[in-house]
């Protein structure tokens, strides 16, 4: 006779991007070790990588495509599965924002972390009286591709890469242009013939795009002073 399986529970989470509602479970040992080799690694694309294997492996919804989904979706559906498969609190080591070198301990809880978006924010940029630009959302298969492809540029040209991506629909007067019909170098070529106010525009887009964010507060032990520190984005947790 074979021996019994553990019963896991189910929770329900609302996705920040559409307030769908998917149905998970928390990640078993033998999905916690494809994190851990992928961390000994060191190698990004395999962390990330890994998480999506192991969203995908728990999230029970059948009609959930990882690969197309947001990142920041991505990133708050891996930070809840960890708060209930390893724990809702988690250590880290900040530096303290008042003399940028002092290192200090704190406690985060993981169920406090949202999803917030920046003031202003907006998908749909006028770039001109008569010229409007819809961007669409980093998606996981998005990010990990250009890891892949644009690894080794600066932080600076893997933008424009990730820019020249997100541009979903130009409208021009009466002309409507699916980005998606247009080769990646044409829209690199588009956003070089941008003015710098335009380029600022779309650059605001990714500024102020939805991230997992949080506001701590920390006590310098040295200066004995209280600031905030704000952590942002699924790597500030962990």
């Amino acid at each position: 006779m074979g021996l019994p399986k553990v019963n896991t529970p189910e929770y329900r989470l609302e996705l920040p991007s559409t307030d769908e509602e998917i149905l998970y479970r928390p990640f078993l040992v033998k999905e916690e070790k494809l994190l851990l080799i992928a961390q000994e690694t060191g190698d990004e694309v395999s962390i990330i990588n890994a998480v999506k294997n192991i969203v995908q492996a728990c999230i029970l919804n059948q009609n959930i495509e990882i690969d197309t989904m947001a990142l920041f979706d991505l990133e708050y559906i891996f930070l809840n599965l960890r708060a209930k498969s390893v724990g809702e609190t988690v250590q880290l080591k900040v530096k303290c924002p008042d003399d940028e070198k002092t290192m200090v301990e704190v406690e985060v809880f993981l169920p406090d972390v949202k999803v917030v978006v920046g003031e202003g924010h907006t998908n749909r940029i006028e770039l001109t009286e008569d010229m409007l630009l819809e961007m669409t959302y980093p998606r996981f298969d998005l990010v990990t591709q250009m890891k892949k492809t644009y690894g080794d540029l600066s932080d600076i040209e893997m933008s424009f890469h990730m820019m020249a991506d997100c541009m979903a629909v130009l409208y021009h007067g009466e002309e409507e242009y699916d980005m998606m019909d247009h080769s990646h170098q044409e829209k690199l070529d588009f956003l070089d013939g941008l003015t710098q106010d335009q380029f600022m525009k779309m650059q605001q887009f990714f500024d102020t795009s939805p991230k997992l964010s949080h506001e701590i507060e920390i006590h310098n032990p040295k200066t004995k002073k209280k600031s905030k520190l704000k952590l942002e984005g699924m790597q500030s947790f962990f």
